[in-house]
């Protein structure tokens, strides 16, 4: 593999990298000695590395128990999941997924260093995800070759810049203005359910106030409160699946012991997010201010959801499970329909069902955090659902992309490229060139778009 191959697949598609990139620049721009350059740099990607180790761990454990769900409760349908349809993808359109990609963080830091637009994206993962995206829908419209490269790059790159920045005055209430941007995309459900927040709920109710008797303060640990909720979950999971399905997923264990087994190792994975996120602002954010203050002033990095885990633990929970509800709330209305069966998946439902627990407590306390995880939920049911044609004209119909700015990209872009072919492609770039453009050519006394505005 070349230079190129290496740069593009393994270093950035990597967040780890990524953050100890950013990091390492801004300390070199603060002219920081080289102990605090080592420190500095590896602080951010051992963190990272940690909080990958645990959204694996947090992975494995939900497939047991979606495995669990589909058989006890006898249901089938597809399962989204952006990692299966990458995979798929990647047999197909491997070396433009890699090309857009690359285009797509060039047009992001130019966007940052020459308008208002001043945000990093850093979560690696998920760029290479909508680069993914943006491959198979441009060529199921019939994009080829280099220009099918630089759409691709163009969308992935506008969209990079502008998805932090429409909703930065939700992230400054969920981080008390700690100078960082939502770097995930799922950001439009999480905004969302931050708007129907504002509309519902009072934030001074928040889910991090709920009162807990004296005799129940061990349930304010983290990692007890969440190990018990999920015991409850995975048990009936295991009941409903029956100890020989059961047997077969654990290898022979007794079906109530991997049950509990399974539920306190997820929550183990999540006490590691935790300590990988805290790892990582440590050492990020006064790093970031080197890269502000000299190579891209004012910029912002924008990072994963699970950084934002750690501002309201409770939320997560809470957006998790109200987030799940939806979901089966919204296969079930699939199926009466006669639509395409989307069946919950947990990995989505938990990131981004408790990030959008998160933001709707930021805004509207304990009922923003349960409706709006609880509208994110019906989001990861119906978008996915209506993806799938926009995807399965090159045989993707088994699987699709979870999240929701997946969803919505992907509708738009496919269903009016599909309709108005490369001028319908042209319009949305230059919806998307003039929402950047335009702020930052209008009078000096604008103010520049950063983590203490609002958008």
């Amino acid at each position: 593999m070349g230079l190129i191959g290496v740069i593009g697949n393994d270093i950035l598609t990597n967040p780890a990298f990524l953050l100890g990139l950013m990091s390492f620049i801004g300390l070199v721009a603060l002219k920081k000695p080289i102990n605090k350059l080592i420190v500095g740099t590896l602080k951010p990607i051992l963190g990272f590395i940690m909080l990958g180790a645990g959204a694996d761990f947090i992975v494995k454990n939900l497939d047991y128990l979606g495995k669990m769900i589909e058989k006890g409760f006898n249901i089938t349908g597809v399962v989204p999941n952006n990692e299966a349809i990458v995979s798929i993808a990647q047999k197909v359109l491997g070396k433009e997924t890699m090309f857009i990609l690359l285009a797509g963080l060039i047009i992001n830091i130019l966007i940052a260093r020459f308008t208002k637009f001043k945000y990093i994206f850093l979560t690696g993962h998920h760029s290479f995800f909508l680069a993914c995206m943006f491959s198979a829908v441009l060529a199921t419209i019939g994009f080829t070759g280099g220009i099918l490269v630089f759409v691709g790059g163009l969308l992935l790159g506008m969209w990079s810049a502008i998805s932090p920045a429409i909703g930065q005055r939700y992230t400054d209430l969920v981080t008390d203005d700690d100078g960082i941007a939502m770097g995930h995309f799922g950001s439009l459900g999480y905004y969302v359910a931050a708007f129907i927040g504002e509309k519902i709920g009072n934030p001074e109710d928040s889910t991090e106030n709920i009162k807990i008797p004296e005799k129940l303060n061990f349930l304010r640990d983290t990692t007890i409160s969440t190990g018990i909720t999920m015991l409850v979950f995975y048990i009936v999971a295991a009941v409903a699946a029956g100890p020989e399905y059961v047997s077969e997923l654990s290898g022979g264990k007794n079906y109530i012991v991997f049950a509990i087994i399974s539920a306190l190792s997820f929550a183990v994975g999540v006490t590691i997010v935790y300590n990988g996120v805290r790892m990582i602002l440590a050492e990020l954010i006064p790093a970031f201010q080197g890269i502000s203050q000299k190579v891209i002033p004012n910029s912002i990095p924008a990072v994963d959801c699970a950084v934002f885990f750690t501002y309201a633990p409770n939320a997560v929970i809470i957006g998790f499970l109200s987030s799940f509800v939806g979901g089966v709330i919204g296969m079930l209305i699939l199926g009466a329909m006669g639509a395409v069966l989307i069946i919950p998946g947990l990995v989505p439902h938990f990131f981004c069902g408790a990030t959008a627990g998160i933001y709707g407590n930021a805004t509207g306390g304990k009922k923003g955090a349960i409706v709006g995880a609880f509208v994110n939920g019906l989001f990861l049911s119906f978008l996915p659902a209506l993806l799938l044609p926009v995807l399965g004209g090159i045989g993707f119909q088994n699987t699709t992309f979870g999240d929701v700015d997946f969803g919505v990209l992907g509708i738009i872009v496919g269903k009016v490229g599909e309709v108005y072919k490369a001028p319908g492609i042209l319009a949305i770039i230059l919806v998307l060139a003039i929402f950047i453009i335009v702020p930052s050519v209008v009078k000096k006394d604008v103010k520049v778009i950063n983590a203490k505005d609002e958008y």
